[in-house]
């Protein structure tokens, strides 16, 4: 059996493969990548990272992470903003393990709460973040303001 291994992205190459592997997983045909200057600047940022799964040093999985200063305590927020396994992948566990590695991290960091949100269309989403084991599922409405005329 092929080991899955876990860590915090650091490399632009990490991240552009893991990108790579959302486009495919969130079926997105065409989409261009943002410039590597680009990317490399939110490698940089301490209000971002991503943690990916290797196997054979190949990503099979990941998420992103967006770190949220709040005002109701000095501890930050962390807000998985994407999270995908490749199918062949999937139901492997590897999910999990990314969740489970997460939470550790920013505990570990000092973070007050990590949260994700999935669409109520998105029953396999819903049942998966339901399998981690939150401390609470919220039933709250996203409301978007799209202020550029592309769609991502």
């Amino acid at each position: 059996m092929n080991r899955t291994e876990i860590n915090i992205i650091i490399g632009l190459k990490d991240l552009e493969e893991l990108i790579s592997v959302f486009a495919i997983v969130f079926d997105m045909p065409g989409f261009i990548s943002p410039s590597k200057m680009h990317l490399q600047k939110l490698l940089g940022s301490d209000t971002f990272f991503a943690i990916v799964a290797k196997r054979e040093d190949k990503i099979i999985g990941g998420l992103t992470v967006y770190t949220l200063d709040q005002y109701y305590l000095e501890k930050p927020l962390a807000y998985i903003y994407d999270l995908a396994v490749l199918t062949k992948y999937q139901r492997q566990g590897i999910g999990k393990a990314l969740i489970t590695f997460t939470n550790e991290y920013c505990k570990e960091k000092g973070y007050a709460e990590v949260f994700v949100q999935a669409d109520k269309a998105d029953d396999y989403a819903i049942e998966f973040y339901r399998s981690t084991q939150p401390s609470a599922e919220e039933s709250v409405v996203h409301f978007a303001y799209n202020l550029d005329k592309k769609k991502i």
